[in-house]
């Protein structure tokens, strides 16, 4: 994979959660990763990391990978590429295409159509790079393993020149240890959070994750009970300035947080303190935050263009609308108009969902069934 930096999405905490779910059942793991070897986040990874330095560009072009794989990828029984759309691919191929050593690949939501409605110009220059690399990645693959029924669908439409072994395999997250300090220690850090009815958005500020639309929304919200919307996360893109404007123009800044990324005992305290989570993106291939908060029993009210907005609607676990305005308000007000009684069920409809679905030993369960399956012969 290109990176373990948390604050570029959730790829590298679904990883992680596998991986190590791979390595409890005895499996040899290593991860190959374009990251400097000095960079923070790989310093306290528990798994064997090779850290092949940064590549080159946004396709972030590695001379050392196809080495590294040419010297060592014998080694190994099973390799499995998350992403596309960079160099670490193509290597990959160039290296296994063809070999007996089967490669998988996880597109993570790369092959949504939704990128190429919204960046048309830049799914042009796709389209020139695709027959020649990243169609031949997908259709040499032992299999292409999507994380859910939807972005398996969805993946068709992006491309005509389109040829895979198709696979679905849910991602998973590992339930935190409760950590009984961890709502004290938030609240204090945010006393204004204490008596009001928290809405919690938790992930990248990045405009296709709705957080303009979330904001109107949050403003045009009727309630007898006084509500916070927090906004946790990192500011990838330097968009933060622009929502900080924007609460202000709507008269919000007494109840609108900025936590910045949160981690740990401050990230289990602001699911602790959230009435609710709130994801109104206009794609997202699986939320893993969504996944994080039904682990932590919070109701998720999140767009239909959530990939697993499937599941949380056949569980009853939260509420799904359109990722627009009035979706958006509505997702909202239908919460706060929810009785005491209903709300505490679907709080126990979020716990269950999380466990029959997305805990990370079925998810790895899930992924060995795949991994598995007999080879045809090269």
């Amino acid at each position: 994979m290109h990176t373990l930096d948390p604050s570029v999405g959730g790829v590298a905490t679904s990883v992680l959660a596998l991986s190590r779910g791979l390595a409890r059942r005895g499996h040899k793991i290593d991860i190959v990763v374009l990251d400097e070897a000095s960079a923070p986040w790989i310093q306290d990874v528990d798994l064997s990391v090779h850290a092949l330095g940064s590549g080159l560009t946004s396709y972030r072009y590695s001379r050392a990978l196809l080495p590294w794989l040419r010297k060592h990828g014998s080694e190994y029984d099973r390799v499995v590429v998350n992403g596309i759309w960079q160099y670490l691919s193509l290597a990959a191929w160039r290296r296994y295409a063809g070999s007996s050593i089967p490669y998988y690949v996880c597109p993570h939501g790369m092959l949504d159509p939704w990128f190429k409605e919204t960046f048309p110009l830049k799914h042009l220059k796709k389209w020139l790079y695709w027959p020649w690399a990243e169609y031949r990645v997908l259709r040499d693959a032992a299999a292409v393993i999507f994380t859910s029924e939807e972005e398996r669908l969805q993946a068709r439409r992006s491309f005509w020149l389109y040829r895979a072994r198709e696979k679905v395999s849910p991602l998973g997250v590992e339930a935190s240890p409760i950590l009984p300090n961890a709502k004290s220690e938030f609240l204090s850090r945010y006393p204004q959070l204490l008596s009001t009815r928290n809405f919690l958005f938790l992930g990248r500020f990045h405009p296709k994750k709705g957080c303009d639309i979330l904001l109107d929304a949050f403003a045009r919200l009727s309630s007898r009970e006084s509500t916070s919307l927090i906004l946790a996360g990192p500011d990838q893109i330097g968009w933060e300035k622009d929502l900080r404007r924007q609460v202000e123009s709507l008269n919000l800044t007494d109840r609108v947080v900025f936590t910045g990324m949160l981690q740990g005992a401050m990230k289990q305290g602001a699911f602790a303190s959230a009435d609710a989570f709130v994801l109104p993106s206009h794609q997202e291939n699986f939320g893993i935050s969504v996944v994080e908060a039904l682990a932590a029993g919070i109701p998720v009210l999140i767009s239909n263009r959530v990939n697993i907005w499937r599941e949380i609607d056949a569980d009853r676990a939260g509420y799904i609308e359109s990722d627009d305005l009035t979706g958006t308000t509505r997702l909202l007000q239908r919460w706060i108009d929810t009785p005491p009684a209903e709300r505490q069920t679907v709080r126990q409809n979020a716990r269950h969902c999380f466990a029959q679905r997305f805990e990370i030993d079925r998810a790895v369960d899930s992924l060995l069934r795949i991994l598995n399956e007999p080879q045809a012969a090269p």
